[in-house]
């Protein structure tokens, strides 16, 4: 397990670096323009671009651009130019609005989904499993911007039940922060709560009709236990991988929408701010931070494969 586990973290790592040089060429040579230009913002004087160049090593080669721009992202000391703000310390600033949006959202996906997947895999072709179906295509098929919308037009405008938005933290007051968090959870759970239900639902179906299911049966176990213990059990497998790669893609930056719909002063909210003034150093390091997540959560979904199915460790299977 231990060999597995280095290996994995190698590999982890060599994949952020494979993305840093992405990300460090599509932001700085691709574009086939001054890059201290384009840092440096819209409308910048002579000044401030030969203040960029120096600070960055924009006039050197591009190894050692490289080497400059990533020792700034990652010793926090990379700046926007345009805002004069440090873009790791308003990072850092967001992340508590970030995870209590993901976490939140993910308690509720996650529970609804396991919820409605097991009913209508019980229920299957019956009045229940045909509703929870409609709902679930219907969840897949809204807009996040469009449901957030709707949300704050009703709820909050015409029936005043919940603020318009932001964010209070947690410490400061439990009930406010919860109060707050509860439209925009529901906003980013619904189209997870529609996918992964379909998706344990199809599992449950295909389990049911497997021999253990059988023998489960014929060791005289009532229809209630082997349906939770034998056949939800291993139907949640798959998805465990999909909240493990989906949790880390929806830290990265898959909430910008509902961060931005909400205003709640998050990462997604400061990415979309940056996008909006194309100010590129807060673009770049969220990018990484995003990745960063990505490629963790799935290092760690393998990891967890590997400590339930010793074949994965040694190369016999692969996670489904």
């Amino acid at each position: 397990m231990a060999r597995f586990i280095v290996r994995r973290l190698v590999g982890m790592v060599a994949v952020l670096f494979a993305i840093s040089v992405i990300v460090f060429l599509i932001f700085n040579v691709i574009p086939n323009s001054d890059p201290a230009a384009r840092i440096a913002g819209k409308n910048a004087n002579p000044e401030l671009i030969a203040r960029v160049n120096a600070d960055l090593g924009l006039d050197q080669p591009l190894p050692v651009q490289y080497l400059t721009m990533m020792k700034e992202i990652f010793t926090g000391q990379l700046t926007s130019y345009a805002s004069n703000r440090n873009v790791v310390e308003q990072i850092w600033e967001g992340l508590p609005a970030t995870f209590s949006l993901c976490v939140g959202a993910a308690v509720i996906w996650m529970s609804l989904a396991v919820l409605f997947g097991y009913l209508s895999a019980v229920h299957a072709g019956r009045f229940a499993d045909r509703a929870l179906t409609v709902l679930a295509l219907v969840g897949i098929s809204m807009p996040v911007f469009w449901l957030a919308a709707t949300l704050l037009y009703f709820l909050t405008f015409k029936v005043q039940l919940f603020p318009t938005g932001g964010y209070v933290p947690l410490t400061e007051d439990p009930i406010e922060w919860a109060y707050h968090l509860v439209l925009p959870w529901f906003t980013l759970a619904v189209l997870f709560v529609g996918f992964y239900s379909r998706v344990l639902r199809s599992n449950m179906l295909d389990a049911m009709n497997e021999d253990y299911v059988r023998t489960a049966k014929a060791k005289g176990l009532s229809e209630r236990q082997v349906r939770i213990r034998h056949v939800l059990r291993n139907s949640m497998i798959p998805i465990v991988t999909l909240f493990g790669l989906d949790f880390g893609m929806v830290v990265g930056g898959g909430a910008i929408l509902t961060e931005t719909v909400y205003n709640l002063d998050g990462v997604g909210l400061y990415a979309g701010e940056a996008i909006r003034s194309l100010d590129l150093p807060p673009l770049m390091a969220v990018t990484m931070f995003g990745a960063f997540f990505i490629v963790l959560f799935n290092t760690l979904v393998d990891l967890a494969y590997a400590a339930l199915d010793p074949r994965i460790r040694l190369g016999e299977a692969a996670p489904v």
